[in-house]
């Protein structure tokens, strides 16, 4: 059993990586938050997407994660919780984010 008790708010998704080390918890505060799978402990809490609609996705080997509020899509690197890069230019907001199996295409 697992539980994540940092959030402020109620959680409203989860997600596991592929890999099975990383959780990636949303919640209605606004953070999207890594922790670890085995101990639930928080590695590290993304503030910067602002909107409650989020998708997310793992890349296969764990190192980093895909998200997507609103028009923005931004890539996480999971160890230290720092951006990699923003994707902009979608005209409308993204339904669903993946990345391909060799971690090279988002």
């Amino acid at each position: 059993q697992l539980t994540i008790r940092e959030h402020a708010k109620p959680v409203h998704a989860v997600a596991f990586s592929r890999c099975g080390k990383w959780v990636a918890s949303k919640s209605n505060d606004n953070t999207f938050k890594i922790c670890s799978a085995d101990t639930g402990e928080v590695k590290c809490t993304l503030t910067s997407h602002s909107s409650k609609r989020n998708r997310r996705a793992f890349s296969a080997d764990g190192k980093r994660v895909v998200s997507a509020s609103g028009e923005l899509v931004k890539v996480w690197n999971c160890e230290t919780g720092a951006e990699v890069c923003t994707l902009t230019g979608h005209s409308w907001g993204v339904n669903s984010v993946a990345i391909s199996a060799d971690g090279k295409r988002v």
